[in-house]
């Protein structure tokens, strides 16, 4: 193991031998993201033990994925991809979905309501967690989390501002790394292009092009051809580049709504689908000779987009945290001797 960065005294390692998205990768995208933060940032992130639990985070949801519980699956497995073919049948596109996850699934189940017979309902044996009718929901849960760590960040801002006690503040900080660490996996998710598709793992609809049907494919982007070829990192930290606001990088948006810009970025994704079965192909992820590693920069470039992102939307979050209204009403009337807050 070698160390990928040092600040305040944070090592950050992780192997030579990059495991694209596989853990290694998820964690890679996580340490790429802490290292673009800007040093007015909260240091404690920085500590060694904080920067080692975002780190160790970047692989939970998917930890959460190994699991038998079926009500477990229905919540998480779809909030790792969005399959962008299934929209347009359902009459629904970047313009019209909703940035609601609930109306987003009762805008899918009026459509599939009123066409039941070009949408048949999944065979329940091989649909046991009740997912398979839905697009997914990977920008909503971006959104969401960003959302939640937006909060974390308020009412930590709350408690060091207005007398939290040593513990609320400690607790408050441990819930703003898991937010950290959790939401980039989901934005890692939205970098590796077959997150976006039903040809996931295999293309699987009209095949004209005769692309790869091996349902080995997923794996194979995700750690296998990285594993085999490795991945010089220089190139990743050398092109590290301060975090910015989303707001900043995309001036005139809707500061109270971040849901475009995380479906932009889902988007913006897409088109790597066929460049990878193209690359799969002509042999440039064979991991052979000169011409099997030419799709390493592809992955190198993905990678390096995740950590940028997840960066940019944890500053946004830390940067537009108001103080806790509610909560410093409590804390001012417990310091003044009244009834502390719940």
């Amino acid at each position: 193991m070698k160390p990928l960065l040092r600040w305040g005294g944070a090592v950050l390692t992780l192997s030579w031998q990059l495991l694209a998205w596989d853990y290694e990768g998820h964690r890679l995208i996580n340490e790429l993201a802490l290292a673009s933060l800007p040093t007015n940032f909260p240091a404690f992130v920085r500590e060694p033990a904080h920067a080692e639990r975002i780190a160790f985070l970047a692989g939970e949801a998917d930890r959460w994925r190994n699991t038998s519980e079926l009500t477990l699956k229905h919540v998480n497995n779809p909030d790792h991809f969005l399959d962008l073919e299934d929209l347009p049948p359902l009459g629904l596109n970047a313009t019209n979905v909703s940035a609601y996850r609930h109306e987003f699934v009762a805008q899918v189940a009026l459509a599939r309501a009123k066409e039941p017979a070009k949408f048949p309902a999944p065979d329940p044996l091989v649909d046991q967690d009740r997912t398979k009718w839905l697009p997914g929901f990977l920008p909503w849960r971006i959104t969401e989390d960003y959302g939640r760590l937006k909060s974390a960040f308020s009412y930590l801002r709350t408690f060091e501002q207005f007398g939290g006690t040593a513990d609320e503040v400690a607790n408050a900080r441990a819930n703003v790394v898991y937010l950290m660490g959790l939401m980039g996996h989901f934005i890692g998710d939205a970098v590796q292009p077959l997150h976006t598709t039903r040809n996931y793992n295999g293309w699987v609809q009209a095949n004209p092009n005769g692309y790869t049907t091996n349902r080995t494919f997923h794996g194979w982007i995700d750690g296998g051809y990285l594993r085999k070829v490795g991945l010089d990192r220089a190139p990743l930290l050398a092109q590290v580049t301060p975090a910015k606001s989303v707001w900043e990088r995309t001036p005139g948006t809707n500061r109270d709504n971040l849901f475009p810009l995380a479906l932009g970025f889902v988007l913006q994704q897409a088109p790597h689908v066929e460049t990878l079965y193209q690359m799969e192909q002509t042999g440039r992820l064979s991991g052979d000779g000169a011409r099997g590693l030419e799709g390493r920069e592809l992955l190198r470039q993905q990678l390096q987009r995740g950590g940028q992102m997840l960066a940019d939307v944890w500053l946004t979050a830390w940067q537009g945290a108001p103080v806790d209204g509610y909560l410093r009403s409590q804390l001012v009337l417990r310091q003044s001797g009244g009834v502390p807050p719940k």
